[in-house]
This record gives structure tokens, C-alpha cells and sequence, in this order.
């Protein structure tokens, strides 16, 4: 059995806002039925032999490199700045570092995984094998297989969402089917930043997969106004766009990512407590793994690790602190404050100061270009 291995999508275009896809749907005519061992994590379903099983990484690329660098600690006084930032060389061995597979050393065949779904899944599973970013998807494969996430995607299934090209004028579910996993076109070895919100916009139009951005042409939210107002008085050479698309932040490594991926229109929170929240704590807990596992080491040339040594949380109101409560202070830099909402800024978001703070993190430990370039939000620039 053959199929194409990806190993880090780092090249992959990065369509935010996706356009149709002329494919011909293949969704079954109903819901598809998940039977008890379709679902069970050990039952009696004999498991087709993946592409993981067949390939062994053993192979040794360099030797042993090992070193020491000094540690440095970089204290940040704003309110909500919590970090001891130590590194040092990773001793590495092949394909691993301190055991952990390198991300790039991961092998994935999306049709071998196809081989390893029942029926059912295959129906369920449509839209994650179709538009999830590979990089994410050969991290997430087992997770999207597991019982609690199964049962979201019938719950989904019976909202309206089936596959990436529904998109009915009765479909009252935001953001489009297609752009719920938007957030994982930025790869996931790229990532620099992770921004948290909670749920997605819930009016037409508003919602497209990234969390506080609106597509161009949609009214800017009050929130994202304020953002705009922060990141003003933090660099005053930053030009206010006329528009709230953040799209080239996420081209810029930075994962915006809400901890419930879709909404009932005009109904806030009405996804919550689905299952999409132990979904995106497991993407945070990939991304405490690898992210930012493809960018070079400050001072080290541009070798990079294929392991996560950490990027920045930024968590905006009590919602999201919860989210990051369990990450190591001293392997990531983690900013929290009030959320920008109108309800809450003066409570602690304005006067933050986090976008230069996680400049001046990111720069100490990924070099100059591991900085996040805030004040670009050039549409033009979005692929």
C-alpha cells in the first residue's frame, strides 16, 4: 500500500478564507451510524496496519550534537508576564530529542489513515481529512478518532455540518464548514504565537476560522477595535487598517485559535461543552510539544530542533487563562489580561504591552526573524 508521506507542510499555501471546491461531494445521503466498535479505542475492530506501523525512523542524521548555553532569564514586568526562560542546546540522537519523534520524522499517508476508518468514520471524518493542515492532522489523527469526538461530529452532523462544500442558505452554522480549521494553515513547526479566544463570531458573515479576526469588508468588532487601539500605543508607527482581517498574522506564524470551533448563529456559546474543548486542549498540548519545532535556534545558525522549545500564549480574559493555566512558565512565555472586550479593557488589557513582550521573548530565543512583524496587515499578502 502506497500514499504520500507528508512530513512538515511548511510550504503549504495558506489559504485563510478558502475559496469552493470543485470536487463532487461523496457524503452519504444521512448521518452516518457509529456502532460501539467503530467508536472503542480497544474493541473488537481489527485494526488495518498503518503507515506509522510499517516505517521505523531509526535513522541516525548527524550523530550526537551536544552543547551548553548559558541561561539567561528574561524578566518581564507587566501585569499577567509570567516567565524563567532557560534554554540550552538539545542533545539529539536521529530522529528523536530526549524521545521525543522529531516533528518532520513523522510519517503520515492520508490514505492509509483513510484505510484505518470504518465506514462511518469516513463519513464523520470527511472534513478533517479534507481541509486540516497535514502538519496538524498526522498529530491529531488518533485524537479525532476517539469517542468524545465522534459524538461531536454527529452532533455537528445534525446541525448541518457534513463536508467542506456545505453551504446551504438554511446552514446557520459559523464559520463555513470549510473555514473551521483555518487556523491550522499555519504550520504547525511555524508557529510563534497562540492566541486564545473562546467561541467564534455568530453573526453572517462575521466567523471565518480565525478567533478575533473578521474577513475584509465585514465591520470591525468592538474587541478587535481595541486590539487595534493596543497594538497603536505599543509600536505608533502601526497604520490602522480599514478592515479587521488578520489573516497575515496567521501567515506570520501566529495561531489564533478559539476553544470552541463553531457557533449556532446568533446564539453565543451554543457549541460549548460539545467536545470542541478537549479538541483544542489536546492542539494546545501539540503545540507544547512541536510548535515553533522548525525555527532555527538563536545563535546557532539556522539548525533547528524538530522539537517545541516553547512560543508565546497570549490569553485574553479568565476564559483563556484557564486554557494555559497547565503550560510550563519556564518553557513558554504566557501573557494574560482582561479580554479587549468594551466589558472589560480597562480591567487590566489596555497598557498590556503584550505584542512587544512577545517580540522581545521571541527575539531572545528564535533570533531577529522569530519576530512576529504586528504591524503588517496587508490583505494583499494573504494566499
Amino acid at each position: 500500500m502506497t500514499g504520500t508521506v507528508y512530513l512538515e507542510d511548511i510550504e503549504r499555501t495558506c489559504a485563510i478564507v478558502a475559496t469552493e471546491n470543485n470536487a463532487p461531494s461523496l457524503r452519504p445521503a444521512g448521518p452516518p451510524t457509529v456502532t460501539k466498535t467503530a467508536i472503542q479505542g480497544s474493541g473488537t475492530v481489527k485494526r488495518q496496519r498503518t503507515l506509522m506501523d510499517m516505517l521505523s525512523v531509526s535513522q541516525n542524521s548527524q550523530g550526537n550534537t551536544s552543547g551548553e548555553r548559558s541561561a539567561k532569564k528574561l524578566k518581564l514586568t507587566a501585569s499577567g508576564v509570567s516567565s524563567s526562560s532557560t534554554s540550552s542546546l538539545n542533545s539529539t540522537n536521529g530522529s528523536k530529542t530526549f524521545g521525543l519523534q522529531k516533528l518532520n520524522s513523522i510519517p503520515f499517508s492520508l490514505a492509509s489513515y483513510r484505510e484505518t476508518l470504518t465506514e462511518d468514520q469516513k463519513g464523520l471524518l470527511r472534513l478533517e481529512c479534507e481541509v486540516m493542515g497535514k502538519s496538524w492532522l498526522k498529530v491529531l489523527k488518533d485524537e479525532i478518532k476517539k469517542p468524545y469526538f465522534i459524538a461531536l461530529k454527529k452532533f455537528l452532523w445534525e446541525e448541518g455540518v457534513r463536508g467542506p462544500d456545505d453551504s446551504s442558505p438554511t446552514l446557520r452554522i459559523y464559520p463555513a464548514p470549510r473555514n473551521i480549521y483555518a487556523w491550522s494553515n499555519t504550520p504547525l513547526g511555524k508557529v510563534k504565537v497562540v492566541i486564545l479566544g473562546q467561541d467564534p463570531y455568530h453573526g453572517p458573515g462575521q466567523a471565518h476560522g480565525l478567533c478575533f479576526s473578521v474577513p475584509t469588508g465585514v465591520t470591525i468588532p468592538p474587541s478587535l477595535r481595541n486590539i487595534y487601539i493596543e497594538l497603536k500605543a505599543e509600536y505608533p508607527e502601526f497604520e490602522v487598517p480599514k478592515h479587521g482581517n488578520l489573516s497575515t498574522w496567521a501567515t506570520n506564524g501566529v495561531l489564533m485559535l478559539n476553544t470552541c470551533l463553531t457557533v449556532r448563529g446568533g446564539e453565543a456559546g451554543s457549541h460549548s461543552n460539545k467536545g470542541w474543548e478537549e479538541f483544542t486542549d489536546r492542539v494546545v498540548d501539540v503545540v507544547d510539544k512541536y510548535g515553533g519545532a522548525n525555527l532555527p535556534t538563536a545563535g546557532a545558525g539556522s539548525e533547528s530542533t524538530g522539537i517545541g522549545r516553547g512560543v508565546v500564549f497570549i490569553a485574553w480574559g479568565a476564559w483563556a487563562g484557564k486554557r494555559v493555566a497547565k503550560l510550563s512558565q519556564g518553557k513558554h512565555l504566557i501573557l494574560t489580561s482582561a479580554h479587549p472586550s468594551p466589558f472589560s479593557v480597562d480591567r487590566g488589557f489596555r497598557g498590556n504591552n503584550h505584542f512587544k513582550l512577545a517580540n522581545e521573548w521571541l527575539k531572545e530565543k528564535y533570533g531577529a526573524d522569530g519576530q512576529v512583524d504586528w504591524c503588517n496587515l496587508d490583505v494583499k499578502q494573504e494566499l
